[in-house]
This record gives structure tokens, C-alpha cells and sequence, in this order.
């Protein structure tokens, strides 16, 4: 899909400007660290400053075997960054994403990718192993969008030692990563430097469009003995927070059908395109994390080391979310209903035509909108690991490393309490489309939104019980053999166990009903609204609707630009539990939705043996990692058949699909010191990751022929799906001109042999229908993910540059020119990324500015049409003030350009969202004892 935005690159240009400045800065930068003494300090994990953190971080760099880079504590702890992600977007070839699937982005980082790929395809590792996958949004628990990357609203910064992020792949690297692997190191007790540390985080975030403030902890006691030999480490944190996102949303863009009576009367309005649902949409949210760590370390002998790590994080995310809509799909009918007044505007861009302005007259009876209110008061999500890790210097030439543990991890939306409203009833209605930039206007006619009077309730809907568990549990032996023989100088090998589930029950779907006195449930005929038992209460019943309201914000949608609904009314979420009281939700599983119900299971083995080389200059390493996938999936599909359920949503059966697959990953690695300060990398691999949830295990809906001879349809999962898997080159250049300076380019090509997109296959099901009395084996032509190919290609610019010791700049840019098998964009791929930041310490005061730009990208399929993501970019400030010793304030801002998030569809004229979260601001007390 190609897009019509085109961002400036006027600040890239400017990037590459400054860089040419940078051989006279450096002789200056380097004079004045002379005089300092400045010397490049040792590895250590508790750095104090921001210089020093950037030193260490390309100390590190400079003297890994790979393509890495790395973030240390202070990195995290100087910026405004609530989460790990927050700190990852600043890094070349790195983007992150305020959501996770088609739901619309919010006010905090919380996926990550990397190099022109979706965040499936960039593996998450907590001190060397996976972590498994919980997610608070509904749409993102269960169902076809769901992947497998893992949302970083569970990691607070306050944990984090190191990040390292790898870029080429090694053979002693856990597999699943295909663009890359990003490996979150805490802390570990013997690291200190004292012998009791204690350290506490007080502070407060206010967040402008919500207008609250709102409490922020985190605390770490360590102890370790007088040997060095034994210590303990723990960790907690409770941070909560408000949201409000302000937003205009267009759910769908319909077409009207080329023989429809509208296009026989207006031709020019055949195939064209106009909102299915515009909605002025208000989502407010509580974000309470919480949690800790709690490691111990013992350490009786140089030769023999032993960690044990647990870690929990829970986020509870209460949510409600309003959405006043035009109900285009309603009245507009496809064309069969009712046509727009002259003088509308049709488009056309690239042989896409749109219906971009257009008035409908008042017609009596006619229903113009739709209006939902969605709370969800407990959803949230979890996650929590533990691990044992064992080192052990069997003699000088020998180490071995043994590591077991289990990661859980949970996703949950309990309760919806749901009203779906008609509205708008005989108003008329009218849109004009604005473009991308600026929410479209619209109204409905002459509605007082203000006001609940005249509604009837349309519908109630909404999943109740929506949990899914996922968990990992991995054994793994890992030695290095010293072997000093030529330019073989040691022999990595070692071997992995995995076990990965994921499943769901099925959810429980509500819908409209009656009760009685006791709280009694009893069926529900909608077609006939008044058709109650005697002695219940039907819950359309005017006389049940709450009679008080309340009204949107006075400042809703001040920031988004176009005149559409304000002022709108609602109910509070206690007064849509109350009413959702009288909805059907049976417990005897006759409104239980199989169709939300899976299963995964994957085990995974896996062996690697890895030759580590050095010679006069140069260094690196060759070798290949064997891994076996034993897949098994069960999904529901509809209709008759084995393991068949029925309840009021139709009847389904389940199927186990089981695959094996075996992968052969190859890599090498090579290190060139061409001079003193300047270092040469290239690489080459095969990488692989496994498709994501949704594709292999969400539901698979079948349509059977009209004939016994006929082809059924169907659409939903592929439980077949192959791992994708990549060939991998990467090639780079760096050069340490001075102490805490870089300039460093990088190119790379990844050939995605089996990537991920939408196809047909054809399937043959059982089938039993009215054609087909008897039962046969009919054959399905489905709309599912299919296995394809895809390739990625681009380069990556970086620069750091101190300036008269106290100051520094740092600027990165990623290109990233990535297109499947059809010539469309690959999901996620930005072309365009770049960071700048400034940064100012001494030995009180220290300051930063950070900017961080993605341009727009693909985001798959919503509602059968295409998403994507404008270009964006936001602003954070860090200023911090050192009392003394012990207490230290910091003042950290985010989204300080108050960003709007935006999306399209097919085109800029076919916009999707708009999205304002405001800013936040985050004032801590720091206390080190």
C-alpha cells in the first residue's frame, strides 16, 4: 500500500550538516577531556552521570564480538522514561509504538521493533530468556491481530541494570528473534559497591488533559556480606497514573455497490467510499503498576556463582470508552439506502474515489447514529517470572552456565458493562472530510448531544470472562571451552529445552434480557421488544434507563481541529453496571462464544556450538544453532463436527493441528580494528521467528456451499503456518574519535523467505448441511495468513558528540525500505526514523531534550480495510538537581508538543483516527542511603 504522506527531511538534512562539523569538535572535546584526566572507566553496572553512563554504554559497544548496542542505568534514570521502551525508541534502528494491534495509539511507548519489521519479529528477553505475554486491552487478548511481542507497560525503567540490543544474530543467542533481540539485564546484589544500599523514588505525574495527579513509588534495598560472597536485592514499585485520549474515530470505510440503485441515479458515486461509523470518541483510563523484584546472589568461591531471580508486574487498567457515531453503514446502505444531497464531493486518488462531503435530509424514522459506551472496571494484565542461574569455572579452560525457569503471564478483561444506543433518530445527518491532519466535520443534524432524550437502546454486547494465560518454562546448559589453538581462542556449546502454552476459555457474550425481582434471568426475543415473562423487567424499558447523566470534558477535542458532536452525555460506569444488571449472561454456558476459544503448545528444542576467533586485529565468530519445533494447535471452527459444542452464538467444533519444523541457523560474526579508533563489523545469518497467536490458533469461520457440488468459503486462522525465517547481512562502521564520541553508519538486507501475509489456501471440512444431509468432505477456499516472502533493506546513521565536557549531542537516523512478495508494505516498516537529543551536566544540575520521529507505516487490515499510522514524533525533557549526597530532584516531560496520533486508510482522504493524549509530567524526589 502505498502512502501519500511525504514528511519533511529538512531536520535530516540539518543531521547530516552538523556531522560535518564534527572533526573540529572533536579535537576540542578531546583537549578539554585530556585536561579532566577523563579515562574510559571498566564495566560496572551502577554508573553515576549521564557522561559517564554514555561512556560505559560505548565502552561496551566498541568491545562486543556483534552488531550491539547498550543502555545502561543511568541512561534510563537522566531520561523521562517510565518504561523500558521509552528509552529503546532513542536507539538507531529501534521503533516503538503506542499500541499494540488496530486499537489506536495512547500517551506511553509500549511495543518495540526493529529495522523496518513489526514488533513480532524482534524478540524480548528478561536476563536471557523469555518473557511470557499478557496484554489489558481486550482486542488484544484473543482473536486474529494477536502477536507475540510483549508490551512494555509491565517494565518499568527503575529495574533495569542494562539493555542490550542485538542486531546480529549468534549462534549462542536464543532463537525467535528474526529482526533482532533486545535483552533487559537487572541488577544482580553482588554488583553493588557497598554493603548496604538503599535507594527510594517519591514522586507525583500530572497529567495536563485529565487534569490529575497522581502518586509514583519505587524502592531497592541491597545487602551482601563482608566476604563478598552472599547478598539479597529487592525491588518494588507502585506507579499509577491518569489517561484521557481525546479522539475521532472513522470505524470502516463501506462502498457503494456499482449496481445499487444509488449509483444507477448518481454514476459517479459507483465504488466509492465513505464512513461506515464517525465517531466522536472519549477513552479514559487508571493505570496502576505494581510489583518487584527480589534476587539473591551467593557466591562462595571465584569459581562458583548462583542467582535467583523473581519478578511480578501487575497492571490494572480500568478503562471506559465512548464513542458518538454517524452511522454511515446504516443509512447509506451500500448504496440502497438513502443518497446524499446535491452538491456532495467525490475524490479520487489513485483510482480510489471517496465520497469526502455530503448532506443527508432529515428523514422521519430514519436512524442516523449510533452511540457506545464500553466500561471495562477490571481489566488488566500480568506477568511474572522466576529463574536459576548457576555458573561454574570447572578449571582454567572450562565454564559452565545452567539456567531453569518459568515465565507466566495473564490477560484479562472480567466484566464489560456495554449499552449500545439509537440516536440521531430522523436528524439528517452530514460529514465533510478533512483530511489526515484535522478531524473531520460532521453533525446529526439538529441533535442536542447533551441531552440522553429521545433514545431507545439498540443493543447490548459485550464478552464477559475474557481471560488468556500464556507461559513459558525453559532448561538450558551452556559451556565455553578455552582452546588458544591458532585463531580458534574457545568453543561456545550448549543446549536448550522450551515448553510455550497459550489458551482461553470461551468468553461469555452478553446480550439483551429481562430479569426478575431475585435477580433471574429469562430469554430474550428481541424482535419483539415488549415479549417479557410476567414478573421481569425488560431491559429496554425506559423506566430502567438511569435518569441522571453527565457530559464529556468542556475541553474534549479542543486539540484535534473540525467541528463535530461536544458536549455529549453518558453514564457513569456504576450506572452501566447497574443497568447491565438486567443483561443476559447466562451461567449455564448457552451464551458461552466457542469461537473464542484456542490452545497452543510449543515445544522446543534446541543445540548450538560456536567457535569464538581472534587474531592480530581482528576478531569474531562462527556457528550454527539446530532448533526443532514441536507445534500443536487447537482451534474452533463453525459448524458440525468432532468435539462439537452449540450454544446461542451457533455450533462449533474444535481441531488439533500438529506440525514439526526443524531449522538450520547458521551465523558469523566478524570484528576488524582497521585503526585505533575506528572498528569495522560484518555479519551474516539466518534468524527465525514462530507467527503470531492470532495466525496460527484464533477461530476459523466456515460457509458451507448451496450445493452439494459447490466450494464453501471461510476465513480466520492457518494453523500450518511455517516459522518465518530470514537471511540476514549487516555490515558496519564505527569511529571512537574522542572519549564519549561516535560516528557510526551501518548497512542491512534481511530476505524474509516465508513472511507472514493474507492469501488463500484450500482446506477440505467435514460438512453436514441442508445440501448436504448425509456428510462429506467439502472443500473450503479460506482467507487466512499464508506464508510469503518479504525483504528489508536500509542503513542506519549515528553520531555523539561531547561539547565542552558539560554539553553533548546525540543524533541518529534509520532508513528502511521493506515490501513483501506483492510490492506492498511490510506491517510496521517505517522508511523513516531519526533521534536528536541534547544534554547538558556538572556536578549539581543536568538538563536533556530528546525528540524522537517515526514517518507513517502499515498496520494490516481493520474491518477488511487497511490501517496505517501517520508520521509522529514527540518531545521529552529531563532536568535534575543534585541536593547532595543523598536526596536528588528531577522534573521529567513528556509529549511535550502534545502529539496528535493519526490514521488512514486507503489513502489521506480516507482518514481513520485522530488521537490526543496530552502531557505528562513527573517531579521525583531521589534518596540513596
Amino acid at each position: 500500500m502505498k502512502s501519500n504522506l511525504k514528511p519533511s527531511l529538512t531536520p535530516i538534512a540539518s543531521a547530516v550538516t552538523v556531522l560535518m562539523i564534527t572533526a573540529a569538535m572533536s579535537a576540542q572535546a578531546q583537549e578539554a577531556d585530556t585536561k579532566k584526566g577523563l579515562k574510559e572507566e571498566p564495566q560496572q553496572i551502577i554508573v553515576t552521570g549521564v557522561r559517564a553512563a554514555m561512556q560505559q554504554s560505548l565502552n561496551q559497544k566498541r568491545n562486543a564480538e556483534s552488531h550491539v548496542e547498550v543502555i545502561t542505568a543511568e541512561d534510563i534514570g537522566k531520561m523521562p522514561d517510565k518504561n523500558v521502551a521509552d528509552s529503546l525508541q532513542r536507539v538507531s534502528g529501534v521503533t516503538t509504538s503506542s499500541a499494540s494491534g488496530n486499537e489506536g495509539g495512547f500517551d506511553e511507548n509500549d511495543r518495540v521493533s526493529m529495522r523496518g519489521t513489526n514488533p513480532s519479529l524482534t524478540q524480548t528477553l528478561i536476563n536471557g530468556h523469555n518473557m511470557a505475554a499478557g496484554d489489558w486491552f481486550v482486542l488484544n487478548q484473543s482473536g486474529p491481530g494477536v502477536g507475540r511481542s510483549i508490551s512494555y507497560t509491565l517494565l518499568p525503567s527503575e529495574l533495569v541494570g542494562r539493555i542490550e540490543v542485538n542486531k546480529t544474530s549468534q549462534a549462542s543467542l536464543v532463537e525467535g528473534g528474526v529482526a533482532g533481540s533486545i535483552n533487559v539485564i537487572t541488577r544482580k546484589p553482588l554488583e553493588f559497591k557497598k554493603q548496604l544500599t538503599a535507594e527510594a523514588s517519591l514522586g507525583v505525574v500530572y497529567a495536563d488533559l485529565p487534569g490529575k495527579s497522581d502518586p509514583q513509588f519505587s524502592g531497592l534495598v541491597n545487602w551482601k556480606n563482608d566476604e563478598g560472597t552472599m547478598g539479597l536485592m529487592v525491588q518494588a514499585f507502585s506507579e499509577k497514573r491518569s489517561l484521557r485520549r481525546d479522539g475521532q474515530e472513522i470505524l470502516g470505510w463501506s462502498q457503494i455497490g456499482a449496481n445499487s440503485p444509488m449509483a444507477k441515479t448518481n454514476p459517479d458515486l459507483a465504488g466509492a467510499y465513505y464512513p461506515s461509523l464517525m465517531g466522536a470518541a472519549l477513552f479514559e483510563q487508571t493505570r496502576h503498576r505494581t510489583g518487584g523484584l527480589v534476587s539473591a546472589q551467593f557466591k562462595p568461591s571465584k569459581e562458583f556463582d548462583v542467582v535467583l531471580s523473581g519478578f511480578s508486574s501487575t497492571l490494572d487498567a480500568a478503562n471506559y470508552n465512548r464513542n458518538y457515531m454517524l452511522w454511515g453503514s446504516h443509512f447509506i446502505d451500500g448504496g440502497n439506502g438513502q443518497a446524499p444531497e446535491a452538491g456532495y464531493r467525490v475524490s479520487t486518488i489513485n483510482g480510489v474515489k471517496t465520497l469526502v462531503n455530503a448532506n443527508f435530509k432529515p428523514v422521519s424514522g430514519t436512524t442516523y447514529g449510533v452511540y457506545d459506551q464500553i466500561s471495562r472496571p477490571d481489566a488488566g494484565s500480568e506477568v511474572n517470572f522466576f529463574s536459576a542461574d548457576a555458573t561454574w569455572k570447572v578449571n582454567s579452560d572450562l565454564k559452565l552456565n545452567g539456567q531453569l525457569g518459568t515465565s507466566k503471564a495473564k490477560g484479562k478483561t472480567p466484566t464489560q458493562d456495554v449499552a449500545e444506543w439509537n440516536v440521531g433518530v430522523g436528524s439528517g445527518a452530514s460529514y465533510n472530510i478533512n483530511g489526515v491532519d484535522r478531524a473531520a466535520d460532521w453533525s446529526l443534524g439538529n441533535t442536542n448531544y447533551s441531552s440522553r432524550t429521545p433514545q431507545s437502546l439498540g443493543w447490548v454486547f459485550g464478552y464477559q470472562n475474557t481471560v488468556v494465560n500464556d507461559q513459558e518454562s525453559w532448561a538450558k546448559l551452556d559451556g565455553e571451552y578455552r582452546v588458544d589453538s591458532g585463531a580458534l581462542s574457545s568453543v561456545k556449546f550448549g543446549v536448550r529445552s522450551t515448553e510455550h502454552k497459550r489458551d482461553s476459555g470461551a468468553a461469555l457474550g452478553q446480550g439483551p434480557g429481562c430479569k426478575n425481582s431475585s435477580g433471574l434471568q429469562a430469554p430474550w426475543d428481541w424482535s419483539q421488544a415488549t415479549w417479557c415473562p410476567v414478573g421481569t423487567v425488560a431491559q429496554n424499558d425506559p423506566s430502567k434507563f438511569p435518569s441522571s447523566v453527565s457530559v464529556y470534558p468542556s475541553n474534549y477535542g479542543s486539540g484535534l481541529g473540525g467541528a463535530f458532536p461536544q458536549g455529549i452525555w453518558y453514564y457513569t460506569p456504576a450506572q452501566l453496571a447497574e443497568f447491565n444488571k438486567y443483561s443476559n449472561r447466562d451461567a449455564d454456558g448457552s451464551r458461552l462464544d466457542y469461537s473464542t476459544q484456542f490452545a497452543l503448545k510449543e515445544n522446543v528444542n534446541a543445540f548450538y556450538v560456536q567457535g569464538n576467533l581472534e587474531g592480530e586485529g581482528w576478531s569474531g565468530n562462527i556457528g550454527v544453532r539446530v532448533v526443532q519445533t514441536k507445534e500443536s494447535v487447537t482451534s474452533a471452527l463453525t459448524g458440525p463436527g468432532a468435539r462439537q459444542v452449540s450454544s446461542a452464538f451457533g455450533t462449533f467444533h474444535f481441531e488439533t493441528t500438529d506440525n514439526t519444523y526443524n531449522d538450520v541457523l547458521p551465523s558469523a560474526n566478524f570484528r576488524f580494528d582497521l585503526q585505533k579508533d575506528l572498528v569495522a563489523r560484518i555479519a551474516a545469518s539466518k534468524t527465525m521467528t514462530r507467527p503470531d497467536f492470532g495466525a496460527l490458533a484464533s477461530a476459523i469461520s466456515l460457509s458451507p456451499p448451496s450445493t452439494a457440488t459447490g466450494t464453501g468459503s471461510g476465513s480466520g486462522a492457518n494453523p500450518n503456518l511455517k516459522p518465518i525465517r530470514s537471511n540476514n547481512l549487516d555490515f558496519s562502521l564505527e569511529y571512537y574519535y574522542a572519549p564519549r564520541a561516535l560516528l557510526s553508519g551501518s548497512v542491512y538486507y534481511m530476505d524474509l523467505t516465508s513472511y507472514v501475509g493474507i492469501g488463500q489456501i484450500t482446506r477440505s471440512y467435514l460438512t453436514s448441511s441442508s445440501a448436504i444431509p448425509q456428510g462429506a468432505m467439502v472443500p473450503y477456499v479460506l482467507s487466512v495468513p499464508v506464508n510469503s516472502s518479504a525483504k528489508v533493506k536500509g542503513f542506519e546513521l549515528a553520531w555523539e558528540q561531547p561539547i565542552l565536557n558539560n554539553f553533548g549531542i546525540a543524533a541518529n537516523y534509520t532508513y528502511a525500505d521493506a515490501k513483501d512478495a506483492k510490492d506492498q508494505e511490510v506491517v510496521g516498516a517505517s522508511k523513516n526514523t531519526y533521534n536528536l537529543s541534547g544534554y547538558y551536566e556538572d556536578d549539581t544540575f543536568n538538563a536533556r531534550l530528546s525528540y524522537s520521529y517515526r514517518s507513517a507505516f502499515y498496520s494490516g487490515l481493520d474491518r477488511e480495510t487497511a490501517f496505517s499510522q501517520a508520521a509522529t514524533g514527540s518531545l521529552s525533557a529531563s532536568f535534575g538537581y543534585k541536593i547532595n549526597e543523598n536526596f536528588a530532584l528531577s522534573l521529567d516531560a513528556h509529549n511535550l508538543n502534545n502529539p496528535k496520533l493519526k490514521y488512514f486508510a486507503l489513502n489521506n482522504d480516507q482518514p481513520r483516527s485522530i488521537y490526543q493524549s496530552g502531557r505528562q509530567y513527573y517531579l521525583t524526589l531521589r534518596v540513596k542511603m
